[in-house]
This record gives structure tokens, C-alpha cells and sequence, in this order.
């Protein structure tokens, strides 16, 4: 049981550096992580008493 365990956190501990690794060196295999750019204006009615 305790083998089973330490290989899962063994699996964690990969999968973490693999995400964190892809977050890094995305970008230059051409995986665009950044947000859309764009404005968006909205008219906002207040209801004041």
C-alpha cells in the first residue's frame, strides 16, 4: 500500500513539472496562453432614488 502511495505522489510531482514546463516553452511551439485583447463598453443605468 505504501508503494502505491508513493508512486501516486511520484505521478503528482510529474505531472506538475510537465504543467509547469509547458507553461514555460509553450510559447515557442506556438500555444498562445495570453488573453484576447479587446474593449468592451457597456452603457450602465443607476438607479438612484
Amino acid at each position: 500500500m505504501g508503494r502505491l502511495i508513493k508512486f501516486l505522489i511520484y505521478i503528482v510531482c510529474l505531472a506538475f513539472i510537465g504543467l509547469v514546463a509547458y507553461a514555460y516553452v509553450g510559447p515557442y511551439f506556438g500555444a498562445d496562453f495570453s488573453a484576447p485583447q479587446s474593449e468592451i463598453r457597456e452603457p450602465v443605468t443607476l438607479d438612484v432614488d
